[in-house]
């Protein structure tokens, strides 16, 4: 998982890439704590050509911001630069999985 530094980096990830998941999280969030090795974990099995992003939305209020993210956790998945793909809160992995499958298909097989 890259951990973004900057809006310009975040900005390059998403251009420089055909698929992104992006992963808003802040320190404060013992909910995102628990996700994130799941989500890591089902990225590595399931889609290992998605480019994995972690942005610390407490260290980086620009990004945030930019992506109209304004809770934590939050999942953004881009296909070709576009999101496609937004959840944020309460949410499954698997219900997370099921809304990759085909994007994730199309882009790459």
């Amino acid at each position: 998982m890259q951990i973004i530094q900057s809006l310009e980096e975040f900005t390059a990830a998403i251009e420089n890439n055909r698929a992104v998941l992006a992963y808003f999280s802040t320190e404060s969030c013992s909910v995102c704590h628990v996700l994130k090795p799941k989500l890591e974990q089902m990225i590595a099995l399931e889609f290992p050509q998605i480019k994995l992003l972690y942005i610390p939305s407490d260290q980086l209020p620009e990004v945030a911001a930019q992506n109209r993210i304004f809770t934590a956790p939050t999942v953004l998945v881009f296909f070709e630069g576009k999101e496609s793909i937004r959840k944020s809160r309460a949410f499954g992995i698997e219900q997370l999985k099921a809304e990759i499958q085909r994007p994730y298909s199309i882009a790459f097989n």
